[in-house]
């Protein structure tokens, strides 16, 4: 992610950049040292998508300030 807007990774922790997801877990986070998003909970496909074919979980990038 970091790579991807073009941050330093010391501004990936200055620059307030927070995922943030819709439900009430929180799946994703990102890693302050390399700006990778990673898991931050286990996904259990059967729970959340158990009548669907494709499983799809959504998240936001936010980042404060100027881009």
């Amino acid at each position: 992610v970091a790579k991807d807007l073009r941050l330093e990774l010391p501004a990936v922790a200055d620059r307030g950049v927070r995922i943030i997801d819709r439900g009430r877990t929180q799946y994703f986070a990102l890693h302050e040292r390399t700006g990778h998003l990673v898991t931050a909970e286990r996904i259990d496909r059967e729970r959340l998508c158990e009548s669907v074919q494709q499983c799809v979980l959504r998240c936001e990038l936010l980042v404060e300030g100027e881009m």
